[in-house]
C-alpha cells in the first residue's frame, strides 16, 4: 500500500483527533471556542462512515428519529473552522519517535498534538456460538441497521445479554420491532450499578408488564446454532434453555486503548489508557479523553459528561491554560422502555453511618430512596418511575434539604409530600451535570448577559444541550430569575396571542366567539391582528370552538368554511394520514363489542378495497391503505352498515375498552361492557387538548388496563372506583382513585366535571396526566374542584358536557351526505379522477404494506419507515 504524508505547513501546528464521537466532538467545540482551530491545523480520523452522532439517544432511532436528527454535527461547523474531517479511515498505528498517525487508507499525519477519543467497544463473553450468524452487539448506528434487517427478514424472538442501561433500551427495541424479547443479566437485579434491590425489583414489575421476560441471577453458557449456522437459542448457567433466533450482547463496554498499547503508552490493569489530571499521557504531546481514558482518579468514566470534561479540560491543556480534571458526578437519568430511572451521589449508601429514607408503591411501580448523613445531609439517592425531582435533588446533595427527607419523597399533594422547586437550591448547585453548570451561572446569564428565553440561555451557557435531564429545572429557573429581575414572562399560547389556552377558552365561552378570525382580531397580538395566524393557535382554538360549539352556537363540523383550516392534517380528510400518503380507516366500535353482521361488512370492506386490517390495542379494527378519493366510498359502506366514525385522527375520545365483566367471567362485580358502551356513546367526538382513552373493567384483576388511561373505571362490589390522569406511551403513568364506591349516575356526573374541567385548564396538546401534575394542588385540587364543587363551577360543567352530548353528530355521515364536503377528497385538485402515484404497496403475510424507496445512509440502505 502506498502511503502519503500529511505534513504541517511550518506556521500551523497540527492537532490530530483519533474518534468523532460525542466526546471527540466536544473537543472540537472547545478548540474553536478558544480559537485553537484558527491557529492550528486540526485532522480528525473517524472509524464509522458518519460524523458524531447522539449514541445516549441512539434508542429513538426505533421510534422514528433518523440519523441525520442524531447528528452532533453539520458541514458548516466542519468548514468554517477547517477540519479535515476523513470519514471510515480510522487511526492503525502511531509511531510516537516521528510524531505520525497513519490510517486505514495508508495516509500518514504528522502531528504536534495526538488527542485519541477511541472510546469504548461492547464486551461480548467467550460463550461458545458468540460469532453466529444473528448475533449483535448494540453500539452504533450500523449495529441497529444490521439489527433492524436480521428482526425484519428472519427474527421473531430475540434476547439479550446484558439488563444494564443500554441492555434494556435494546431489549425496548427488539420488542418495537415486533419480537418476543428476552431480557438474561447475570447480577440479581436489573441495572445493578445504578439501583438497589428495592429500585430493581420496581424496574422488573413494570418491565414485566410491557411483555418482556427477564431472567436474572443467571448468565448465558452457550449459543445454540441450527444446521445453517444461524442462532437458534441459547443455554443458560442455571440450567435452562431459551429459544430465540437474534441475540444482543449488551453486557458492559471495554475501553478501547490498543491503539495506545501498541506504541507502548501505559494502560491500566483493566484497560484504560492512563493520563494525568490534565488528560495528558505519560508522552506530553499525546492526550487520552472519554472513555479510552484511565483518569488519574484511577477510574474509566462511562458517561459522556465526565468525557465532555476531560475534552474542555485537554482543550484548555493544549491552550496553555489551567485546567484539571479531578473526577465527575456520575448521577445519571435515564428514560428506559419509558420508565424513569435516576441514581445520583451515594445512591448504594456506602457512606458510614448512613441512614435511608424509602418510599415504595408497587402499584404504580414507583421507588424512592434517599441516603442521609446522621447530620441530615442529602448523601444520594435512587428514583425509579417517577424521577422528577431527580434535577433538585441531584443538586441538593452534599447539603441539607430545607425540608425533611420524608417530604422529598412522599407523592406531592398527599402524605405530607412537598414538591421542592429549584429556588430552593444554592447558587453553587450544579444544574446541568454534562457542562458543569450552576445554578449561578444561569441566573447570570439572565442578569448579566440579557437572556430572556430559555433558547438564549442554553447557547450562552450550554446548559440543556447535552442528555437533557436538566431542561425542566432550567426552565423553571429562567422563569425565575426573569420574574424576580422584574421582567414579564411571556405565558402566551404562541406568538399571536398573549394569552394562555385556558385563557383563550375562557374568552371564547364568556363572549361566544364563533371564529378564529373574530378571536384573533379582537384578542391577538398586535402585530398578529389581521395576519393569518400560526400552526400553534390555529388548531388550538378551533379545537376550542368545537369543544364550546353547542354552547356558544358554533358549527362544531371540522369541515365547515373556517373551521376546516384550522385542523391538523389528519381532521382535514377525517382519517389518520399514513407514511406512504395513504390513510387508514377506524370505525368506532363501543367498548368492543360487535355483531357478526358488522365484522362481516368490515371484513367485506377491507377485501373490496385491497385494505390491510389490524386489531388495534383499544379494541378497534383499523383498516390501513386507502387513497383519499377511496374514503367516501368506504365510509358510504361503513355508515349505511350503522358504523360511525372512530375519531381516531382527532384530538378527542378515542375508545372506552372493557372486559367482558359479570355477564360471562367468574370474577365480574359488574357489566364492564355495559358502561364502557354507554361511556363511549356519550364522550363520543367530544374535542380536548389531546386525545382521551378510558378503559373499565369488571372487577379488581384489571383485565382491561383501566389505570393507563385517562379516565378508567374498575368495578367494586359497592359500584365503581374512578382513577384518572393515566397514560400508556412514552412516558406511561398509573393513574390516581378520584373516588370510589360509586352508583352509574355518581360516576357519569362525576367524569363529566372532570373532562370539562380539564378541557376549560389544560394547555394545548397536554394530556390529563401532564396536567394533573402540573395544576396547582394537583389531585386534590382537581378533587376539591369536580367531587367537592370547591368553585362553584361543577353546575356550568354539568350544563356543558350535556349540550356536548345533545348535539353530538357524526362527522363521516355528514361529509358523504353533502356534496361540497366530498369534494376535497381528491389527490389533485386540478385532476380530482387521478389517484397519486405515490402511493403503492408490495404484499406482506397475505396482505399489504406500504411500497416505499430506499433512502440511502452513509454506506447502507435505510427503509423509509426512519423518516417519520
Amino acid at each position: 500500500m502506498s502511503t502519503t504524508a500529511l505534513v504541517g505547513t511550518g506556521h500551523r501546528p497540527t492537532i490530530v483527533l483519533v474518534g468523532h464521537g460525542m466526546v471527540g466532538q466536544r473537543f472540537l467545540e472547545a478548540l474553536a471556542e478558544r480559537g485553537l482551530t484558527a491557529t492550528h491545523r486540526v485532522v480528525v480520523l473517524c472509524e464509522e462512515p458518519r460524523p458524531a452522532y447522539d449514541r445516549v439517544q441512539l434508542t429513538s432511532y426505533f421510534s422514528g428519529t433518523t440519523p441525520d436528527e442524531l447528528s452532533m454535527t453539520d458541514a458548516e461547523f466542519i468548514t468554517e473552522h477547517g477540519i479535515d474531517l476523513r470519514l471510515g479511515d480510522p487511526a492503525e498505528t502511531v509511531d510516537r519517535e516521528a510524531r505520525t498517525v497513519t490510517a486505514r487508507s495508508g495516509l500518514v499525519i504528522a502531528y504536534d498534538t495526538l488527542v485519541l477519543a477511541t472510546g469504548s467497544y461492547p464486551f461480548v463473553p467467550p460463550v461458545p456460538g458468540k460469532d453466529a450468524e444473528g448475533c449483535f452487539v448494540y453500539r452504533t448506528i450500523e449495529d441497529l441497521l444490521a439489527i433492524e434487517a436480521y428482526a425484519k427478514s428472519r427474527a421473531t424472538t430475540g434476547a439479550v445479554v446484558g439488563g444494564g442501561l443500554l441492555g434494556l433500551e435494546a431489549a425496548g427495541a427488539l420488542k418495537g420491532l415486533g419480537l418476543t424479547s428476552h431480557i438474561v443479566e447475570f447480577a440479581p437485579r436489573l441495572m445493578p450499578v445504578q439501583v438497589d434491590a428495592g429500585g430493581g425489583a420496581a424496574l422488573l414489575r413494570t418491565i414485566e408488564d410491557m411483555g418482556l421476560t427477564v431472567h436474572t441471577g443467571t448468565g448465558t453458557q452457550e449459543i445454540v446454532t441450527g444446521d445453517d449456522g444461524a442462532v437458534t437459542g441459547m443455554k443458560l448457567s442455571d440450567g435452562s434453555e431459551l429459544a430465540t433466533d437474534l441475540v444482543v450482547f449488551s453486557a458492559g463496554v471495554r475501553p478501547r486503548d490498543q491503539l495506545a498499547r501498541d506504541c507502548g503508552l501505559p494502560v491500566g490493569e483493566r484497560g484504560g489508557i492512563a493520563v494525568d489530571a490534565q488528560c495528558r499521557t505519560e508522552d506530553p504531546h499525546v492526550f487520552a479523553i472519554g472513555e479510552c481514558a484511565l483518569a488519574a482518579d484511577g477510574r474509566v468514566y462511562g458517561l459522556v459528561a465526565p468525557g465532555y470534561e476531560m475534552a474542555e479540560t485537554a482543550a484548555a491543556t493544549i491552550a496553555s491554560a489551567d485546567s484539571s480534571f479531578t473526577g465527575a458526578d456520575l448521577s445519571t437519568k435515564l428514560k428506559l422502555l419509558g420508565v424513569d430511572v435516576a441514581s445520583f451521589g451515594d445512591a448504594h449508601g456506602a457512606t458510614a453511618g448512613c441512614l435511608d429514607v424509602v418510599y415504595a408503591d408497587s402499584r404504580s411501580g414507583t421507588y424512592k430512596k434517599l441516603v442521609i448523613g446522621r447530620d441530615g445531609e442529602l448523601l444520594g439517592g435512587i428514583l425509579v418511575g417517577d424521577a422528577d425531582a431527580y434535577g433538585t435533588l441531584r443538586a441538593l446533595t452534599g447539603s441539607v434539604p430545607p425540608v425533611s427527607p420524608e417530604q422529598l419523597v412522599l407523592p406531592a399533594g398527599g402524605g405530607g409530600g412537598v414538591a421542592l422547586g429549584p429556588s430552593a437550591l444554592p447558587d453553587s448547585a450544579v444544574i446541568c451535570s454534562c457542562h458543569n453548570v450552576t445554578k449561578g451561572a444561569i441566573r447570570g446569564a439572565v442578569t448579566e448577559h440579557s437572556c430572556t428565553t430559555l433558547p438564549e440561555v442554553k447557547k450562552c451557557t450550554k446548559a440543556g444541550t447535552g442528555c437533557g435531564s436538566c431542561v425542566k429545572v432550567l426552565g423553571q429557573l429562567v422563569n425565575d430569575e426573569l420574574t424576580a429581575s422584574g421582567v414579564e414572562v411571556d405565558h402566551g399560547l404562541c406568538g399571536c396571542f398573549t394569552q394562555t389556552r385556558e385563557e383563550l377558552y375562557e374568552i371564547v365561552l364568556a363572549l361566544r366567539i364563533t371564529s378564529y378570525r373574530s378571536l384573533l382580531d379582537r384578542y391577538g397580538r398586535e402585530g398578529a391582528r389581521g395576519g393569518d395566524g400560526c400552526e400553534v393557535c390555529k388548531p388550538t382554538v378551533g379545537s376550542i370552538i368545537a369543544s364550546l360549539a353547542p354552547t356558544i352556537g358554533a358549527n362544531g363540523y371540522v369541515l365547515d368554511g373556517e373551521q376546516s383550516a384550522l385542523q391538523d392534517t389528519n381532521d382535514h380528510f377525517l382519517a389518520n394520514l399514513q407514511k406512504n400518503g395513504s390513510y387508514s380507516i377506524v370505525p368506532r366500535i363501543p367498548g368492543g363489542e360487535i355483531t357478526p353482521e358488522k365484522l362481516i361488512v368490515i371484513g367485506e370492506v377491507a377485501r373490496d378495497f385491497g385494505l390491510y386490517t389490524k386489531i388495534t390495542g383499544g379494541q378497534r379494527i383499523d383498516l390501513f391503505g386507502a387513497r383519499v378519493e377511496q374514503l367516501p366510498l368506504i365510509w358510504t359502506r361503513l355508515v349505511d352498515a350503522g358504523f360511525e366514525s372512530g375519531h381516531a385522527y382527532g384530538k378527542s375520545l378515542r375508545t372506552v375498552k372493557s372486559c367482558v365483566g359479570q355477564s360471562w367471567c367468574r370474577y365480574g362485580v359488574q357489566d364492564s361492557v355495559r358502561m364502557a358502551i354507554d361511556l363511549e356513546l356519550r364522550y363520543r367526538g367530544l374535542r380536548s387538548p389531546h386525545k382521551l382513552k378510558s378503559a373499565v373493567s369488571g372487577c379488581a384483576r384489571e383485565c382491561a388496563e383501566a389505570q393507563s388511561k385517562d379516565f378508567g373505571i374498575i368495578a367494586t362490589a359497592n359500584g365503581w372506583n374512578l382513577y384518572v390522569g393515566g397514560n400508556g406511551g412514552a412516558t406511561p403513568r398509573h393513574a390516581d382513585l378520584l373516588a370510589q364506591d360509586l352508583s352509574d349516575a355518581e360516576l357519569v356526573r362525576l367524569i363529566d366535571r372532570f373532562l370539562m374541567f380539564y378541557i376549560r385548564t389544560a394547555d394545548r396538546l397536554e394530556r390529563t396526566s401532564v396536567w394533573l401534575e402540573r395544576i396547582p394542588g394537583g389531585l386534590d385540587h382537581i378533587r376539591d374542584v369536580v367531587v367537592h364543587d370547591s368553585l362553584g363551577i361543577c353546575e356550568e360543567l354539568e350544563s356543558l358536557m350535556t349540550a356536548h352530548v345533545a348535539n353530538y353528530r357524526d362527522e363521516w355521515t355528514e361529509t358523504i351526505n353533502d356534496p361540497e364536503k366530498l369534494a376535497r377528497f381528491v389527490s389533485f385538485v386540478n385532476a380530482p379522477d387521478t389517484p397519486d402515484p405515490v402511493v403503492g404497496f408490495v404484499p406482506e403475510r397475505d396482505q399489504i404494506k406500504p411500497d416505499l424507496p430506499l433512502l440511502t445512509i452513509g454506506h447502507r440502505p435505510l427503509e423509509g419507515s426512519a423518516q417519520r
